[in-house]
């Protein structure tokens, strides 16, 4: 596509323009994600890497994707902001150990219950107390929502020749993954669905969605972990 047509499809503007315009858009992201990373990830960073791809989705944009621009740029910015925390390679091996031993024992009891299991009935499954349980969900809630955003073990970076369609952020935003993510989260109990609707669509952050559904922010973060990690235990095709 010509720089021409790239400028006529967003109503003329030129891509310097267009990361003018759309730079808080960046900056929304940027603090979204680094809510849930660890404080040696530095916005700063996530913000510059944020622009340089909001850059990139302006030459690119076309109406004929079928998407506004403010969309097809949100998921080239935040998958460039992964992909650059995931070249940071912050999370030790053990994190994604417990990821997946908790994912299998949410497999084991909703398999057994027929149900979303209660956070009790996946303690007693790991053979751990409630609050063991609870912290094991915070210490695995941190971070992007799906290991494979990461792929530290088997890193694309390792694999110069690996195809631009087999990287995790083309995975993440194949129409396939999307609709598994979807399917799964009808599945999720309704509060769950909720709390993930209003934190990662609306993007309100955990404090204002309890103010919405009433509870406390500790209460938000709490079901907010849960979720997450039913997801994750539903995905296991996609994430491991």
């Amino acid at each position: 596509m010509s720089p021409v047509t790239a400028y006529e499809a967003v109503g003329g503007l030129s891509p310097d323009a267009l990361v003018e315009k759309h730079a808080l858009l960046v900056k929304r992201i940027a603090s979204h994600l680094a809510a849930r990373l660890p404080e040696t990830v530095e916005i700063d960073d996530l913000v510059q890497v944020g622009l340089m791809a909001l850059l990139e989705a302006a030459r690119n944009y076309s109406e004929s994707r079928g998407a506004k621009f403010e969309t097809f740029a949100s998921i080239r910015v935040r998958g460039a902001m992964l992909d650059e925390v995931r070249n940071q390679n912050w999370a030790p091996r053990s994190y994604y150990r417990k990821r997946r031993e908790l994912s299998k024992a949410i497999r084991a009891v909703e398999n057994r219950v027929a149900r979303p299991p209660e956070g009790r009935e996946i303690a007693e499954e790991l053979g751990v107390s409630i609050e063991e349980y609870n912290k094991l969900l915070a210490d695995t809630s941190v971070g992007p929502l799906f290991s494979l955003e990461f792929q530290t073990e088997q890193s694309a970076a390792n694999e110069p020749e690996a195809r631009p369609e087999d990287s995790p952020r083309a995975t993440l935003e194949s129409e396939e993954f999307q609709a598994s993510i979807a399917e799964c989260i009808t599945r999720l109990p309704e509060r769950e669905a909720t709390v993930l609707s209003l934190y990662y669509q609306e993007e309100l952050h955990l404090k204002e969605i309890g103010e919405v559904l009433g509870v406390t922010e500790s209460r938000v973060c709490q079901i907010h972990r849960q979720a997450l990690a039913r997801l994750r235990a539903q995905l296991t095709e996609w994430t491991n």
